[in-house]
């Protein structure tokens, strides 16, 4: 059995300069957040083992609170000014998952949609229903707005000049060439996968969509196979990008088709398909995938995507194609 292992991701799209040491800082702190939840400690003058869904839900907690991030504080506005999130969770032993889409001033949505999977019979939950089991779940109910940033206000003014000019403002991450359209800026949906001491794997991912998106627009994010997908059998895998092109081709399950039936490593696998997506229906996106052995794969045809992991005390990075960073995890 491979060590526990807990791979992060921040977004994958026109990430500018100016939000990268936030996105550094912010994937650090969410692997803090989820390292000691992972790990096997010792009690008793024995071992218990870690818990990879524990990890993966403080990982993503720690990047909803982030507003470089796009989940939580500082997720993207709809046309409205309002934010809307949206968020999944899933674990690989027996396949169950919790969704939720459509919340409102609502703290910590990854862990309402964990609620959703371990108190209720039901998977997926939306709107006014989700909100009021949130609220009768111990979610906090924050004041109108107060997940909304002045950066969001921005870039939604951006958007609605953008439609006004008469610009192509279809996607909102891109680009395997310059042909391919990007629109600049978006903070990034979140995502954590891992796998634990006992080959539990988890997956969870956040959001709050894209920008200037339609007010009850549900993206790729809380779709099963399409931004989340766990299976012990074949790994985990939580995507971002454009979540209409991510639907289209159902990019998560179509990663870990790879690692079963063409017996692809999760590197592979992910860079097929996010590949392979791109070219066929032009917007562009990244997963992070772990495999049943606890192989990694990052991959993404987007211009920049965010991305980390901690291995042998050294917090390991990325945002640039082809450049893997790393320095002492402290």
């Amino acid at each position: 059995m491979s060590p526990p292992m807990l791979l992060v991701h921040g977004g994958a799209g026109g990430i500018g300069d100016a939000r990268v040491p936030g996105k550094v800082q912010g994937m650090k702190l969410a692997l803090k957040a989820g390292l000691p939840l992972l790990m096997p400690a010792m009690e008793c003058g024995g071992h218990k083992g870690g818990s990879a869904l524990d990890a993966v839900e403080a990982a993503v907690r720690a990047m909803e609170e982030d507003e470089n991030f796009n989940a939580g504080y500082g997720a993207c506005l709809n046309s409205d000014g309002n934010v809307e999130v949206e968020a999944s969770i899933m674990e690989g032993s027996q396949l169950r998952a919790g969704c939720v889409t459509l919340l409102q001033d609502i703290k910590y949505p990854i862990t309402v949609a964990r609620h959703v999977m371990e108190r209720t019979n039901h998977t997926f939950l939306g709107g006014v229903s989700a909100q009021k089991f949130a609220l009768e779940n111990g979610a906090v109910q924050l004041p109108q707005g107060s997940l909304v940033t002045q950066s969001a206000r921005d870039a939604l003014a951006q958007f609605k000049k953008q439609q006004a000019e008469g610009k192509d403002t279809t996607y909102a991450t891109t680009e395997l060439d310059t042909a391919v359209k990007e629109r600049p800026g978006e903070p990034g949906t979140v995502g954590a996968v891992a796998i634990d001491a006992k080959g539990n794997i988890a997956v969870a991912t956040s959001t709050g969509g894209i920008t200037g998106k339609v007010p009850g627009r549900i993206g790729d994010t809380p779709l099963l196979g399409c931004g989340t997908y766990a299976d012990n059998k074949w790994g985990g895998v939580s995507t971002t990008g454009h979540g209409e092109t991510i639907m289209r081709f159902n990019l998560a399950q179509k990663i870990l088709a790879n690692i079963r039936y063409e017996n692809m490593s999760a590197q592979a696998a992910t860079e097929v398909a996010c590949k392979e997506m791109t070219e066929r229906l032009g917007g562009t996106g990244g997963a992070i995938t772990i495999g049943p052995q606890g192989d990694i794969g990052v991959a993404w045809t987007s211009r920049r995507m965010a991305w980390a992991y901690v291995r042998d005390n050294e917090f390991i990075y990325g945002i640039d194609q082809g450049k893997v960073l790393s320095e002492p995890f402290e």
